[in-house]
């Protein structure tokens, strides 16, 4: 169990793994420190094959928490029943033979069947969660509460993959969520993609800066690996967007590809430090940050925790510390 210390009795200081885009691979550096739950963001697979999700749910297996919980990516499509028939349908149709069904079932399964590796693997403490509000009792004492989403914008270069839409998306975050688990970022928080492109969601921004959560984590964007600390305005917006909503004299960058492989204005002095600061991560096999001053409110911590770089590099996975509310 997690130490606590210096926390009101009401509150927990509460240890949380977050890791996304893993892919079907395992992390480079395994990561033995506990944690009290451990948040993947999506995209377990990368083709969705039945033998990705096993890596997946070993790579999960192993991480030191007494609570897993998982949500889906647009690359786990056969999760997504529909667009995994649909896929099988045009491939058919693309091919000029029938395609053999025992092969589809080898690899991908039946519809369902990788839902149901998911769900079996709850006696290993992994919990797979669909879209919706969900309330867990941590083993430290705390309660959590979580918004999750699989759901992501359908693009020109995207469309076809699972949990897509096309047009607006309802994203219901209730008052009061501790973390909200997207796989997709919102529109203007660590959403570059590699063409330097903002893939967030507009939609997923107004409901986030409307509810305020405590920690917003997600991947998808790989480019867009990172923490930022984000203070809200006093007053949200009816329709609130990035550009607007935000107070960014307040808010800050605590870590993002910019300061993780630095720049060629840094002098001697800043390169050392950001390269200690990395080295030290590096063993320890992820970046961490403290989010547990309770009081201050009108704050954002959003987490892109994308573990697959782009070029077949890796990125790091996050452990943060925040405060929960005593499970009474």
């Amino acid at each position: 169990m997690v130490t606590k210390e210096r926390i009101p009795a009401c509150r927990i200081r509460t240890r949380c793994l977050i890791i996304s885009d893993t892919h079907g691979m395992q992390l480079p550096v395994d990561i033995h420190t506990p944690v009290d739950v451990a948040i993947h963001c999506g995209d377990l697979t990368q083709h969705s094959r039945l033998d990705e999700f096993q890596s997946a749910i070993e790579l999960i297996e192993k991480l030191n928490a007494p609570l897993k919980i998982v949500i889906a990516g647009n690359h786990d499509f056969s999760l997504d029943i529909p667009v995994f028939k649909q896929k099988i349908l045009e491939a058919n149709r693309l091919s000029l033979e029938p395609l053999d069904n025992v092969t589809i079932r080898k690899e991908y399964g039946d519809y369902g069947t990788a839902r149901q590796m998911l769900q079996e693997s709850r006696k290993k403490g992994i919990i797979f969660v669909d879209e919706g509000s969900h309330r867990f009792s941590l083993q430290n004492g705390a309660l959590l509460s979580i918004y999750a989403s699989p759901y992501t914008p359908s693009t020109a270069s995207s469309s076809g993959w699972g949990f897509q839409y096309s047009g607006i998306h309802n994203f219901e975050i209730e008052n009061g969520i501790d973390i909200v688990v997207t796989h997709g970022p919102p529109q203007g928080i660590m959403d570059l993609s590699a063409e330097r492109k903002r893939i967030g969601c507009p939609q997923l921004f107004a409901a986030v800066a409307k509810a305020q959560p405590r920690i917003h984590c997600f991947g998808h964007a790989h480019d867009g690996w990172g923490a930022k600390m984000v203070a809200w305005r006093p007053q949200i917006s009816d329709m609130p967007s990035h550009f607007t909503d935000i107070d960014n004299d307040k808010s800050y960058v605590i870590e993002n590809m910019i300061s993780l492989n630095g720049s060629k204005f840094e002098s001697a002095e800043e390169m050392k430090a950001r390269e200690d600061r990395m080295n030290g991560c590096k063993e320890r096999g992820y970046c961490e940050q403290e989010w547990t001053d309770y009081n201050t409110l009108g704050m954002t911590l959003f987490v892109n925790a994308a573990v697959s770089g782009n070029n077949g590099s890796n990125q790091l996975p996050w452990v943060v510390d925040i405060e929960l509310p005593l499970n009474s």
